[in-house]
């Protein structure tokens, strides 16, 4: 994370980046020919006791026979199957055996409750630098080993590598980033009701009411995850208050009583606030869980239960559990403009060890290289913050550049506001930020009782440091 003084420079990179977003995502037959490889480098680990590395191989690894780890992580379906196939690269390479271990969130209570049972994982994935920081607080975080240092220093730019530090140590490696500024939608729903990809808030509104009026509801909302809430609130804030009020709301160095809360909240309750443009109303929204909320937008032909969903690049993966090809049948279009600038938020998943070992060193090291990434990029549904992925690992032409993007960003982004936020705010279900956001999509005409609810929750989060 940047201190303010990196506000003005990184306002103009925001700007570039949600140009290239908005370049790269116009869904043309071409092909991205670009290639992140530096090359087939070793990384110069190499010992009597290595395997030897498969060609074209970035990574040597050591041998470890006999060696098992347990890999905790909240992902579930096609996103934890492709996860699997990755760990079962690593089991081929060095001989060791990989359980994945199924967390619930929050994550760090799911781990509290092994550790105390004298069970923990040898690694988790956590989603938010908040629960790395936890994590180091209840002493159950281990600091990489030299090997994890050098392939994550070689492959990562400086932004990604301190989201992960702790005190000035590195703890985590970003396997996993999301472009968290994207809108998705039913090409055949736009194509029928004459409606245009927007750029700007205002055209976002006349885009849902044209698609409206063809008949079909503009919005899927997963209000049932109250995660995806805080990002439909992050963008508009990013956008409308700018990098400096979002870098303080995020430390919460300002009040969420604040008025450019009000008017972020305002602002989204001319989308949340209108029955008609929600798919189920506020009732069917907030028991619409994520994965729901991309299949029936994706599901139905030219009559599905909704045109429009927002999230991540990670829809991907639910889109294809439908019959929807992503780029003809699913379509994109960067978050839209809601003040000066469009806004681009992105989140990440790391790897953390939790009990130091050469088999749980030697694993982290493995997911900081081009080699773990590069396996599941193929699989689709997964963006990598490694700039030496190569960028035609990616199965498409979309998510070849919204890879491109991203890494073209470079140490200049915003990093999810509520996954920054002490655990108990920013990502615990039924409490904090998430409760306070459905509650406020349940009755949108409540913005001023809205803000002291999530004030009075974040001053207790941020307070305990929990």
């Amino acid at each position: 994370m940047r201190s303010q003084s990196d506000t003005i420079r990184t306002r103009r990179t925001v700007t570039t980046l949600a140009t290239l977003l908005a370049g790269a995502l116009a869904l043309s037959a071409c092909s991205s020919g670009g290639n992140g490889n530096n090359g087939n480098n070793n990384d110069g680990t190499k010992t009597s006791g290595s395997t030897q590395a498969p060609s074209g191989s970035t990574v040597t690894l050591p041998k470890l026979n006999g060696a098992h780890l347990e890999v905790a992580a909240v992902w579930t379906g096609a996103e934890q199957a492709n996860f699997k196939k990755v760990l079962a690269e690593f089991e081929q390479r060095t001989g060791a055996t990989v359980t994945f271990v199924p967390a619930q969130d929050p994550i760090i209570n799911f781990l509290g409750s092994k550790i105390a049972g004298g069970q923990p994982p040898d690694v988790a994935m956590l989603p938010q630098p908040g629960a790395i920081k936890q994590a180091v607080q209840h002493n159950w975080a281990k600091p990489l080993g030299p090997d994890a240092l050098k392939e994550l220093q070689k492959n990562y730019s400086q932004g990604w590598q301190d989201i992960g530090k702790v005190g000035g140590k590195q703890y985590g490696v970003y396997y996993k980033a999301a472009n968290k500024s994207l809108v998705w939608y039913n090409a055949k729903v736009f194509e029928n009701a004459n409606a245009k990809e927007p750029k700007t808030w205002k055209d976002l509104l006349a885009t849902a009411q044209a698609v409206y009026d063809s008949g079909v509801t503009p919005f899927s909302v997963a209000g049932a995850d109250g995660w995806t809430l805080t990002d439909w609130f992050e963008n508009v804030y990013l956008s409308q208050a700018g990098p400096q009020k979002y870098d303080q709301l995020a430390q919460h160095k300002i009040k969420w009583t604040d008025p450019s809360v009000k008017q972020a909240l305002t602002t989204l309750a001319q989308i949340w606030g209108k029955k008609e443009y929600l798919a189920g109303g506020q009732s069917g929204a907030l028991q619409t869980e994520f994965p729901a909320s991309v299949t029936q937008t994706f599901t139905g032909g030219d009559q599905p239960k909704s045109a429009m969903v927002y999230e991540a690049d990670f829809v991907q993966v639910n889109i294809g559990e439908t019959k929807a090809k992503v780029g003809t049948d699913a379509k994109v279009f960067p978050f839209p403009a809601v003040g000066s600038t469009a806004p681009v938020v992105t989140g990440g998943d790391a790897a953390v060890v939790l009990k130091d070992s050469k088999a749980a060193q030697a694993l982290v090291t493995f997911l900081a290289s081009p080699d773990a990434a590069t396996i599941q990029a193929k699989l689709g549904g997964y963006l990598s913050p490694n700039r030496n992925v190569p960028v035609s690992a990616y199965p498409n032409p979309v998510q070849q550049k919204i890879a491109k993007a991203l890494i073209a960003s470079g140490d200049d982004f915003r990093f999810d506001m509520s996954d920054q936020a002490p655990q108990a705010f920013g990502g615990t279900p039924g409490k904090g930020e998430w409760q306070d956001l459905q509650d406020f999509l349940k009755n949108p005409t409540d913005v001023a009782g809205t803000q002291a609810k999530l004030e009075k929750d974040a001053a207790a989060a941020y307070g305990s440091g929990s």
